[in-house]
């Protein structure tokens, strides 16, 4: 458990960082752009060639297929509640998309794969990579479309080589290409591979800064307790992990993978969402608010959902 709250302490580590250094001037809203590109472009379709190739082949893929169909009901569940709630709540129209993606959906990869490994061992790294592949295909598809700039509605219609090109963004590019390698048992060279992970290993601390300088910006300490902010918190650390314990409590899938799903669905709210939200001109300040916010109050849920699966 103390591995764990460390893990996501880290995170914080790092986006305070960015915090400090953008406050001494060191960075500022073109170095937050330029790591924003770098992120989306390069870094993040990196990181996911390499963590599903180095991972799965062709078997493993294919018999995880039934276990990847809980997380992905649930979270189209989740993303049909969060719609409902920007009526119910009012929410901003400029806002809406980034509120429904942060609602559905989590951080499964620069805090969920490692408090994973630290609280189930590495034998849970599969399955926290099962969830992941869920997250990352919902997101870079539903997630992003609704958070794209509505540019249609204001200068009519586009056409549809525009918007198939928003869809088919580098990440999901990188996560298409990769499933198709590991279903037709292709093999990239190993120098390929190296150069994946570490160009890879570039997307957390460039994410965790690029937060930090957002906040800087938006002053975090002036950041009020609302609504949006209460129900963001329920759907995130209950909502979501109690639709995972439902559905798996019954399942007959392996105990641990029980336990990883429910963990995932338990993890803050994904910090590309602030990334991206920059990049397709959303409000990206009240998305990287919400990631820091999210994220501290995973050191309070995480440990109580430990304690509660040790009754799985």
């Amino acid at each position: 458990m103390l591995d764990a709250i460390q893990g996501v302490l880290s995170i914080l580590s790092m986006i305070l960082l960015g915090y400090i250094l953008s406050r001494r001037g060191w960075f500022d809203e073109q170095i937050s752009g330029l790591f924003s590109k770098l992120v989306i472009k390069i870094s993040l379709p990196a990181l996911i060639v390499s963590n599903l190739l180095n991972t799965f082949d062709r078997t493993m893929l294919l018999e995880a297929g039934a276990g990847v169909l809980v997380p992905v009901v649930c979270m189209l569940l989740l993303y049909g509640v969060g719609l409902l709630l920007t009526r119910l709540l009012d929410i901003p129209p400029h806002k809406r998309g980034i509120f429904v993606s942060m609602f559905a959906f989590s951080n499964t990869i620069f805090i969920g794969l490692p408090v994973n490994i630290a609280l189930f061992g590495e034998e849970s790294t599969i399955f926290a990579l099962l969830y992941y592949i869920a997250n990352t295909a919902l997101f870079w598809t539903i997630g992003v479309n609704g958070m794209q700039k509505r540019d249609d509605v204001c200068e009519g219609r586009q056409p549809v080589y525009v918007r198939f090109k928003k869809v088919m963004s580098p990440p999901l590019v990188s996560f298409l290409f990769s499933l198709s390698l590991i279903l037709l048992d292709i093999h990239l060279p190993r120098f390929v591979m190296d150069a994946c992970k570490y160009i890879g290993n570039l997307t957390t601390p460039l994410s965790m800064l690029y937060i930090g300088i957002v906040i800087n910006s938006v002053a975090i300490e002036k950041a009020r307790f609302n609504k949006d902010m209460l129900a963001i918190l329920v759907g995130r650390f209950l909502l979501a992990p109690l639709l995972i314990l439902m559905f798996v409590y019954y399942l007959p899938l392996p105990v641990l993978m029980k336990k990883v799903f429910v963990i995932q669905a338990a993890m803050p709210t994904m910090t590309q969402i602030a990334i991206v939200s920059q990049a397709y001109k959303a409000d990206y300040k009240y998305a990287a608010t919400m990631v820091t916010v999210t994220t501290m109050a995973s050191l309070v849920f995480i440990p109580l959902y430990m304690v509660v699966l040790n009754g799985l």
